[in-house]
């Protein structure tokens, strides 16, 4: 018998009883037709989202669906999932690694462009596809180390000693399971120059229950300081399900960032930004980063002009105080950080 997902209601605080997260993964909607069936989407959404699924295969997965208002094609959650005809077209200046990754990677696995840090691809796989993904273009398949080939990234570690923090990336990295994940932090806390794990991920948010009793006993567990970095665009993905996947994050002891990207239809307005970084506040989030649009072939309808994205910091520079202001940044590719707009 298939298990049966029950959804909290925010407002009513009923209790929620979710499928495992990994049932709810390999259940995830991957077929543009049902996505607009099941968001009662007129008929003429179809081609342009067949196209653009063409080019990135669509994954919205139940707990995330469930968050977007049916018959609405203009819902910024649904934005972010809905391929669209836009991403057929090329213009300029959007490339397919529009961050030079594919000239700092010095081993399977790893991506080195930050003094200090390094970046391990832990997983390929992702629990939604949001459609301006830098890396929709990022060849996986050469980024899938077996536990073998994890010691040829591992020995770049211990051989760096001026690395102090390991990102897990992917994809995402919480896609893997927990023993794969569990291996790999031991792995990683046996090298006595890192201090620090930090994890990028959106499982937290498009599947909540991810944030379960084995994860928490393996994050729990490591010497590492624990720093998650989630990626929240709009208030409206934050629900009383994902409140509480963050509350179980922050009793073991993870401290909570965000980073968004600025999109254009979605998040481009002093209201929805301020109104996102209160409502992560209350989630116990910080904001971190509001990224500009990182130029990447597919999807440059996206993209907001820096002179409107100065403009809104601006405006909530005045209404919200100062830890809750995300610093806007733009990602150069041989800068030695984010650059600050």
């Amino acid at each position: 018998m298939q298990d049966k997902i029950i959804f909290a209601d925010a407002s009513s605080g009923a209790a929620t009883q979710q499928a495992s997260w990994q049932r709810q993964l390999s259940n995830a909607i991957r077929d543009p037709a049902e996505l607009c069936s099941r968001l009662d989407l007129p008929a003429t959404w179809l081609p342009g989202a067949s196209a653009g699924h063409a080019l990135f295969t669509i994954c919205v997965p139940e707990a995330f669906l469930h968050r977007i208002t049916p018959g609405d094609p203009h819902d910024p959650l649904l934005r972010q999932v809905l391929p669209l005809n836009e991403e057929t077209l090329t213009p300029p200046g959007f490339v397919a690694d529009p961050l030079a990754e594919a000239d700092h990677q010095p081993a399977k696995g790893v991506i080195h462009k930050y003094a200090g840090r390094v970046l391990l691809i832990a997983s390929p796989n992702c629990a939604v596809n949001c459609r301006y993904c830098f890396r929709r273009h990022f060849p996986y398949d050469e980024h899938r180390p077996s536990r073998a080939q994890w010691q040829e990234a591992l020995d770049y570690l211990r051989a760096d000693t001026s690395l102090q923090e390991v990102i897990l990336s992917g994809g995402d990295p919480l896609a893997a399971n927990d023993r794969q994940l569990a291996w790999l932090v031991g792995e990683l806390e046996k090298i006595p120059h890192l201090k620090r794990l930090r994890i990028h991920t959106r499982l937290p948010v498009v599947i909540p229950g991810r944030i379960d009793t084995a994860l928490l006993e393996w994050l729990g567990d490591t010497r590492l300081q624990k720093v998650m970095v989630l990626h929240i665009n709009h208030a409206n993905e934050i629900d009383a399900s994902v409140e509480q996947a963050c509350a179980r994050l922050k009793n073991a002891g993870v401290t909570l960032l965000n980073q968004s990207v600025l999109l254009e239809g979605i998040n481009d307005s002093v209201d929805a930004l301020a109104t996102l970084s209160e409502r992560m506040f209350e989630a116990g989030v910080l904001p971190y980063y509001l990224h500009v649009l990182d130029p990447v072939q597919g999807a440059a309808h996206f993209d907001v002009c820096d002179a409107k994205a100065r403009e809104l910091i601006a405006g909530l520079r005045e209404r919200l105080p100062g830890f809750l202001l995300p610093r806007l940044v733009r990602e150069i590719p041989g800068e030695a950080s984010k650059t600050p707009l």
